[in-house]
């Protein structure tokens, strides 16, 4: 049977505040040498994937954007399927484009008079200082193609009505561990944890997939593998969620992710 482990990166394989993932390198050459895809499913964009798969010495597909489209490196499947091409990757498409999203927030804010500020509307050098990146790292997180982090800068009370305006646009909604996104209604990290599992079936027969996250924007992957598993967060809490066969791990962000490598995955 082949494993497949379906990863968020924020809060889980890299640490919320300074991410780092150093506490996971050696569980990382333990996957690597068992040929166990690696497959990242993040809200971080194509760039910053590209980043960390470059540091980690990863090859496999990923999933960017809160699902806003699958990246899978040329010829990595030996078998062909329906795909947009770019650059080296054979590219499935599923969120909208950065201009309607974009379009959409502005109309909400004039709507509504809500604060909100996306990525968009802030210097790469605003966005480092917010999210604790340096502003080379900013810049990448900045190269948005399918959704939109924002900042509501509104009491607790109003998310409500955020929301609702957001799907009256025809558009979806997500909260991560520090931004708000906005992305298309066929934008799906479930969905798109299904296309490519589906593949890796077709490449491998038999296949059980494991996927690891810590926030309320993880929840449509791990309801999509067969092992869903939690780390916990800074505040050293699981996400309250029930799932069968849900694994919480003890550790928080990358800790954690070790622990549920090893008893999952390695260690069985």
């Amino acid at each position: 049977m082949k494993k497949v482990l379906f990863t968020d990166l924020d809060g889980t394989l890299l640490d919320l505040f300074d991410y780092s993932y150093d506490a996971a390198l050696p569980a990382l050459v333990a996957l690597k040498k068992r040929s166990i895809p690696i497959v990242f499913c993040t809200a971080k964009t194509l760039a910053e994937n590209e980043y960390y798969r470059k540091e980690m010495g990863i090859e496999d597909p990923f999933i960017v954007e809160n699902g806003g489209a699958i990246f899978i490196p040329e010829n990595y499947f030996s078998f062909g399927f329906e795909c947009e091409e770019k650059s080296n990757y054979c590219v499935v498409e599923l969120g909208a484009s950065y201009g309607e999203l974009r379009g959409a927030l502005k109309e909400i804010r004039e709507e509504t008079g809500f604060k909100i500020t996306g990525f968009g509307d802030m210097t790469a050098e605003e966005v480092g200082e917010d999210a604790n990146l340096s502003v080379e790292k900013a810049k990448l997180a900045k190269m948005k193609e399918y959704n939109e982090s924002f900042i509501f800068d509104e009491p607790k009370e109003k998310e409500a009505i955020l929301f609702e305006k957001i799907k009256e646009k025809g558009f979806k909604v997500t909260h991560g561990g520090r931004y708000y996104n906005i992305h298309g209604k066929n934008a799906d990290k479930g969905k798109a944890v299904k296309i490519l599992t589906e593949f890796f079936k077709k490449e491998y027969g038999e296949v059980k997939s494991i996927g690891i996250g810590d926030s309320m924007n993880d929840i449509p992957m791990l309801k999509a593998v067969e092992q869903p598993a939690l780390v916990k967060n800074k505040k050293g809490a699981w996400l309250d969620i029930s799932l069968p066969n849900l694994y919480k791990a003890e550790g928080e962000g990358p800790e954690g992710w070790v622990e549920v490598v090893e008893k999952i995955i390695i260690n069985n």
